[in-house]
């Protein structure tokens, strides 16, 4: 592990800084209300080989809905065994400008106590927005990727996940959603990350090509003022996406993996006058206990005689010198005199940070 994250480390160390790479629009940002929206539904699947949820009654209530919707009315009070259908619930991501007719891809998760949705069928069922409408109708076969199976013994095998499966093209788009795209005579346009420099580039590029076009209202928003008609609109829109900005350079940023272990340091990490002096004090005890005869014909008796054996060994290492301005290749080629683990390195690193030698942000993810 120290090996792959040291070479991880010194591969980053060779990377000379350099202004930042101009980028196209599209890459750093996107359009206010030209995005997908979330839709969930409930419904039941069919067809299933024994792996359904049986009798649960939440299973019951939708049979005795969808049995109901096709002119089918079971009698009250009785529960059918549903060993062969399963509750499910509906995902699904409906893109903007989607419309009626348009097919969308569906992901169908098991509710309840099923064991595998393998070779079911999916019963018509809608699907909701946010806003408690319905958007879209889902109904198909499922391809499922897992595999359960079962012995008489209560072995059990099971690969992947086979309580989820996917239905290509398995819903309809009923609604549109509105995106504000041809009403109002401005737009939104909203950076993936804030930052008040790139902003300011991309106002300026923006303005130089189409004077009075873009402002900024924040860090991650700017307002462009479009042409009324759609048609002129959409194609203000594409080139505005395609125009290239170079956009501010990253600040300094410490980022460590907590369950990994892993350890990434950015190019922009400078180091002010330090001494680091790294070492391990290894306390041992050995205990060799001893089994004491007494001598034949009298009255001693057996006993355990205790031997103890203490030792300290402190690791000797050299201590590092940084001098003002040191990158980040001084820092690995130090770390990699010191032979510290990637617990010792994040150790070290935050000592740095609170003493006042490290200016940079260190984020534990």
């Amino acid at each position: 592990m120290l090996r792959f994250l040291t070479s991880v480390i010194c591969a980053m160390a060779l990377i000379v800084p350099v202004p930042a790479q101009a980028e196209r629009l599209r890459d750093l940002g996107k359009f206010q209300g030209v995005r997908t929206n979330q839709l969930t539904g409930y419904g039941v699947v069919v067809g299933l080989s024994g792996t359904g949820d049986d009798s649960l009654e939440y299973l019951t209530q939708a049979m005795h809905g969808v049995s109901g919707r096709v002119g089918v009315q079971l009698p009250p009070g009785i529960n059918p065994a549903l060993k062969n259908a399963a509750a499910v619930i509906i995902t699904a991501d409906l893109p903007a400008f989607a419309k009626p007719g348009q097919r969308i891809d569906v992901t169908v998760s098991a509710l309840g106590k099923a064991k595998s949705l393998r070779g079911g069928a999916l019963i018509m069922a809608p699907l909701y927005g946010a806003d408690g409408q319905i958007y879209a109708m889902a109904q198909g076969n499922l391809a499922v990727g897992g595999l359960g199976i079962s012995g008489a013994d209560g072995s059990k095998l099971t690969v992947n996940v086979p309580t989820v499966g996917r239905i290509a093209d398995g819903a309809s788009v009923e609604r549109t959603v509105a995106t504000g795209f041809d009403s109002g005579e401005m737009l939104q346009w909203n950076l993936y990350q804030s930052d008040f420099l790139t902003a300011t580039r991309i106002r300026e590029t923006i303005n130089q090509r189409w004077p009075g076009t873009a402002t900024i209202d924040d860090g991650m928003t700017l307002s462009l003022r479009l042409p009324a008609l759609a048609n002129d609109r959409a194609s203000r829109m594409a080139e505005i996406e395609m125009i290239e900005v170079s956009p501010a350079e990253s600040p300094a940023k410490v980022v460590i993996n907590s369950r990994t272990g892993t350890v990434v340091i950015n190019s922009a990490v400078k180091l002010y006058p330090a001494a680091i002096s790294h070492g391990k004090l290894t306390v041992r005890i050995d205990e060799s206990p001893t089994v004491v005869q007494p001598a034949p014909l009298s009255r001693g008796q057996t006993a355990v005689q205790q031997d103890s054996k203490l030792t300290a060994d402190e690791d000797a290492h050299h201590v590092v010198l940084f001098k003002p301005g040191a990158s980040l290749a001084k820092l690995v080629d130090a770390l990699n005199l010191l032979g510290v683990t990637p617990s010792d390195l994040v150790a070290i690193l935050e000592a740095l940070k609170e003493a006042g030698a490290l200016k940079a942000e260190i984020e534990v993810i």
